[in-house]
């Protein structure tokens, strides 16, 4: 009875600067670090140097926002070398955020489900990124309202490269920036395996370069729509991955057939999109050959997007087909169950829209 108290003792309490209390205490840790400019920002002799990580910079419209600048100006932004100040300072309140709705949201929500590993792990991703994807495509579709691009469609291309931001606007890009960058430390204060660790280094390492092209070489506001449409597609996506966790009785599941459609259908949309801004609007600039590179680096993600999605799906299909062959031949209910759940860890390591396509098709036979 003695050892039992030790061990709890010890995982909640352990040792001071130990990877374990790192870990345990990260967002109180990130907190105390982001306060720092934060109070840096009310003295005078550091305001200077914290305004540089906390505020927005490289106003083109004559000078920085100021308490003495009438109400209702508006104010527009370039990009350039304070913008890396600012998305480290956002990154560390991103990561304080992902610590936030993780504790008293879904921890509290996952309890009360008791869920296996599996799902548990799929739960918490899939619960982060919807919140994420949500915000973001709300708030591009915010930008593209204020904007008037969808009456206007060549402002899309008007005055390329020289597209001045307004403050939401830039403060957009600086977010999706620092979110992209925050998920890189996220695979140690989440613990997650080593051999799960290469498709979110991917995700995370081509998400973040793929934006911060878009908004070095002016491209921010073609780049806000195409970002909208993936980020609907793609929060749709994980909404269907919650739904498959929720709905036991599976009384949605004749729906999900709708994600690999949109999935497929937002992948075709980008690709025209880019070619009507990239070939026909920024083709006719003195900046041609910077459009058109623009549109073979769009056309090559979303192609080899539809080419994996394809086959994977394929391949996924036939393994499925050849599994459950036997077991209907042989009748065996015992069997027909370890082939299910074979092909659940076989998903697990498959793109969500393959998941939930895949868990449609067998329940239907």
């Amino acid at each position: 009875m003695a050892i039992k108290p030790i061990r709890n003792s010890k995982n909640k309490n352990p040792p001071f600067f130990s990877h374990e209390f790192v870990i345990q205490n990260h967002a109180d840790i990130i907190s105390c670090v982001a306060m720092v400019f934060v109070v840096g920002l009310m003295l005078q002799a550091t305001s200077s140097l914290a305004s540089v990580f906390i505020a927005l910079h490289h106003n083109v419209t004559g000078q920085d926002p100021t308490p003495e600048n009438p109400r209702g100006e508006v104010f527009f932004y370039e990009s350039g070398w304070k913008d890396y100040c600012a998305v480290f300072f956002y990154t560390l309140i991103c990561i304080i955020m992902h610590a936030i709705l993780q504790e008293y949201v879904l921890d509290k929500i996952s309890k009360k489900l008791h869920l296996s590993k599996f799902k548990l792990s799929r739960f918490n991703e899939s619960g982060q990124l919807v919140v994420f994807y949500a915000m973001s495509f709300l708030w591009g579709l915010d930008i593209i309202f204020r904007e008037k691009y969808l009456g206007n469609f060549s402002k899309l291309w008007d005055d390329f490269p020289n597209h001045p931001m307004s403050f939401v606007h830039k403060l957009f890009f600086i977010i999706q920036l620092s979110y992209y960058l925050h998920m890189l430390p996220e695979l140690y204060f989440q613990k997650i395996k080593k051999e799960e660790q290469q498709p979110k280094i991917i995700h995370s390492i081509v998400g973040f370069s793929i934006i911060a092209v878009g908004y070095l070489l002016g491209f921010q506001r073609v780049s806000v729509v195409l970002l909208s449409l993936h980020y609907f597609s793609e929060f749709v996506s994980h909404t269907f991955l919650l739904v498959d966790i929720f709905d036991r009785e599976e009384k949605l599941s004749k729906l999900r057939f709708l994600n690999n459609f949109l999935f497929v259908a937002v992948r075709f949309g980008t690709m025209v999109l880019a070619f009507l801004v990239l070939f026909y609007g920024i083709g006719n600039t003195e900046h041609a050959s910077r459009g058109l590179l623009a549109l073979v680096v769009v056309f090559g993600l979303q192609g080899y997007l539809i080419y994996h999605f394809l086959t994977v799906l394929l391949k996924t299909k036939r393994e499925i087909m050849a599994e459950l062959a036997p077991s209907k031949k042989l009748k065996s209910p015992a069997k027909t169950e370890k082939v299910k759940k074979e092909r659940k860890q076989k998903e697990s390591d498959l793109p969500e829209a393959d998941q939930v396509h895949n868990t449609k098709k067998v329940k239907s036979k």
